[in-house]
């Protein structure tokens, strides 16, 4: 699908510089007698993780990263996106699903979420993205989030009962 890409650069979190999420559509062919890029091109980076995994439409997609047609370009110059992936401690696989699907909760000021299943490649099985319309949205987040750990209560503790992994990467968007 030409075009249909988000590329988000690394500012915190994970060791990888770039995230590129390419929509390929309902299904997806690998050619494996494809040439081998050229020098110059295979040289550009030490490494790479190819993951296919199952998510929303392009529609869903573009309208929660705030890049649809429809999108008020005023409000996303200068969005957050938390790049988070995550494996289920056994027996959770289902709950954690849920958990990470669930709406917003209060005082979460993210604007925009995805949710997306592993299907091959990376060593996780389930990857989200959430915007923020600007760094201090997500740093109003980070406080709401950490007064309502601090009383016992909030997501840090359900996440921790159904996660045996889970990594955050904080990054801002290049493209489009």
């Amino acid at each position: 699908m030409p075009g249909h890409s988000l590329v988000l650069r690394h500012q915190d979190g994970d060791s990888w510089d770039y995230a590129v999420i390419q929509h390929m559509g309902p299904t997806a062919t690998v050619d494996a007698v494809r040439p081998a890029p050229s020098p110059s091109v295979r040289d550009l980076s030490d490494w790479h993780n190819d993951t296919f995994v199952n998510g929303p439409s392009w529609a869903e997609f573009t309208k929660a990263m705030g890049i649809d047609e429809s999108a008020d370009k005023s409000k996303t110059t200068g969005p957050v996106y938390v790049v988070s992936v995550y494996r289920p401690a056994a027996g959770h696989r289902e709950q954690l699903e849920k958990m990470l699907g669930a709406p917003p909760a209060s005082g979460d000021t993210s604007v925009g979420n995805v949710l997306m299943q592993h299907l091959e490649g990376g060593p996780w099985t389930f990857l989200t993205i959430a915007r923020y319309d600007s760094w201090q949205e997500y740093g109003t987040n980070q406080s709401n989030s950490v007064a309502a750990t601090s009383k016992g209560q909030g997501g840090w503790f359900q996440l921790r009962e159904h996660t045996s992994f889970h990594n955050d990467t904080l990054t801002d968007r290049i493209f489009p």
